[in-house]
Protein backbone atom coordinates (compact mmCIF):
# COMPACT_ATOMS: atom_id res chain seq x y z
CA UNK A 1 0.00 0.00 0.00
CA UNK A 2 0.97 3.18 -0.65
CA UNK A 3 -0.40 6.83 -0.35
CA UNK A 4 -1.17 7.91 -4.07
CA UNK A 5 -1.34 11.46 -3.24
CA UNK A 6 -2.09 14.41 -0.58
CA UNK A 7 -4.27 17.38 -1.59
CA UNK A 8 -4.24 21.29 -0.75
CA UNK A 9 -6.81 24.02 -0.97
CA UNK A 10 -5.03 27.26 -2.50
CA UNK A 11 -5.95 31.23 -3.32
CA UNK A 12 -3.38 31.19 -6.06
CA UNK A 13 -3.35 28.20 -8.35
CA UNK A 14 -1.12 29.10 -10.88
CA UNK A 15 1.43 31.11 -8.39
CA UNK A 16 1.50 27.73 -6.26
CA UNK A 17 2.13 25.60 -9.48
CA UNK A 18 5.65 27.84 -10.48
CA UNK A 19 6.34 27.25 -6.76
CA UNK A 20 6.58 23.58 -6.60
CA UNK A 21 7.59 23.26 -10.20
CA UNK A 22 10.80 25.72 -9.41
CA UNK A 23 11.89 24.58 -6.38
CA UNK A 24 11.15 20.83 -5.86
CA UNK A 25 10.93 19.96 -9.81
CA UNK A 26 7.21 19.03 -9.92
CA UNK A 27 5.63 18.53 -12.78
CA UNK A 28 1.97 19.65 -13.71
CA UNK A 29 -0.34 17.47 -15.01
CA UNK A 30 -3.15 19.20 -17.14
CA UNK A 31 -4.96 21.86 -15.77
CA UNK A 32 -8.56 20.20 -14.51
CA UNK A 33 -11.27 22.69 -14.35
CA UNK A 34 -15.08 22.32 -13.70
CA UNK A 35 -16.48 25.72 -14.35
CA UNK A 36 -20.05 24.43 -12.78
CA UNK A 37 -18.48 24.44 -9.55
CA UNK A 38 -16.38 26.96 -9.99
CA UNK A 39 -13.31 24.27 -8.89
CA UNK A 40 -9.56 24.39 -10.54
CA UNK A 41 -6.98 21.70 -9.63
CA UNK A 42 -3.05 20.45 -10.92
CA UNK A 43 -1.75 16.86 -9.84
CA UNK A 44 1.76 17.78 -9.35
CA UNK A 45 4.27 14.81 -9.84
CA UNK A 46 7.66 14.95 -8.48
CA UNK A 47 10.47 12.34 -9.33
CA UNK A 48 9.58 9.72 -6.49
CA UNK A 49 6.09 9.48 -8.40
CA UNK A 50 4.59 11.15 -5.26
CA UNK A 51 1.60 13.79 -6.31
CA UNK A 52 0.14 16.78 -4.59
CA UNK A 53 -3.13 17.94 -5.91
CA UNK A 54 -3.23 21.76 -5.20
CA UNK A 55 -7.04 22.83 -5.73
CA UNK A 56 -8.87 26.75 -5.85
CA UNK A 57 -12.45 26.82 -5.50
CA UNK A 58 -14.59 29.91 -5.64
CA UNK A 59 -16.78 29.22 -2.38
CA UNK A 60 -13.23 28.94 -0.44
CA UNK A 61 -11.59 32.32 -0.11
CA UNK A 62 -10.54 32.26 3.65
CA UNK A 63 -7.31 30.53 5.45
CA UNK A 64 -7.18 29.51 9.01
CA UNK A 65 -5.78 32.00 11.26
CA UNK A 66 -3.99 29.87 13.58
CA UNK A 67 -2.55 26.14 14.08
CA UNK A 68 -5.46 23.59 13.96
CA UNK A 69 -5.47 19.33 14.38
CA UNK A 70 -5.11 17.97 10.82
CA UNK A 71 -2.41 17.98 8.61
CA UNK A 72 0.63 20.14 10.07
CA UNK A 73 3.58 20.45 7.14
CA UNK A 74 4.50 18.15 3.89
CA UNK A 75 8.30 17.35 4.41
CA UNK A 76 10.85 16.77 1.10
CA UNK A 77 13.99 14.38 1.91
CA UNK A 78 16.71 16.29 -0.30
CA UNK A 79 19.13 13.41 0.31
CA UNK A 80 22.11 15.22 2.26
CA UNK A 81 22.84 18.30 5.07
CA UNK A 82 24.07 20.14 1.98
CA UNK A 83 21.20 19.97 -0.18
CA UNK A 84 18.82 21.48 2.83
CA UNK A 85 21.45 24.23 3.66
CA UNK A 86 21.33 24.69 -0.18
CA UNK A 87 17.74 24.53 -0.70
CA UNK A 88 17.12 26.72 2.80
CA UNK A 89 19.87 29.71 1.85
CA UNK A 90 18.26 29.52 -1.88
CA UNK A 91 14.31 30.09 -0.27
CA UNK A 92 15.28 32.73 2.24
CA UNK A 93 17.28 34.48 -0.27
CA UNK A 94 14.25 34.64 -2.57
CA UNK A 95 12.08 35.52 0.52
CA UNK A 96 10.33 32.65 1.97
CA UNK A 97 9.90 32.93 5.42
CA UNK A 98 12.39 30.48 7.44
CA UNK A 99 10.04 29.63 10.56
CA UNK A 100 13.38 27.62 12.17
CA UNK A 101 16.93 25.63 11.09
CA UNK A 102 18.74 24.07 9.40
CA UNK A 103 18.55 22.31 12.62
CA UNK A 104 19.09 18.49 14.29
CA UNK A 105 15.60 18.37 16.15
CA UNK A 106 15.53 16.29 19.07
CA UNK A 107 14.52 13.13 17.36
CA UNK A 108 17.38 13.03 15.54
CA UNK A 109 16.41 14.68 12.22
CA UNK A 110 18.20 17.35 10.09
CA UNK A 111 15.50 19.89 9.10
CA UNK A 112 14.56 23.38 7.83
CA UNK A 113 10.88 24.50 7.99
CA UNK A 114 9.64 27.27 6.24
CA UNK A 115 6.42 28.64 4.76
CA UNK A 116 5.26 28.58 1.45
CA UNK A 117 3.28 31.18 -0.74
CA UNK A 118 0.25 31.16 1.04
CA UNK A 119 1.83 29.89 4.41
CA UNK A 120 1.79 26.30 4.35
CA UNK A 121 4.17 25.18 6.41
CA UNK A 122 7.16 22.64 4.16
CA UNK A 123 9.81 20.63 5.70
CA UNK A 124 12.97 20.23 4.16
CA UNK A 125 14.88 17.03 5.53
CA UNK A 126 17.78 14.79 4.82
Amino acid sequence: MKIEHVAIWVKDLEKMKEFYETYFQAVAGEKYHNEKKGFESYFLTFDTSARLEIMRSSDIEQSASAELLGWAHIAFSLGSKELVDQMTDRLKKDGYPLVNGPRVTGDGYYESVFEDPEGNLIELTV
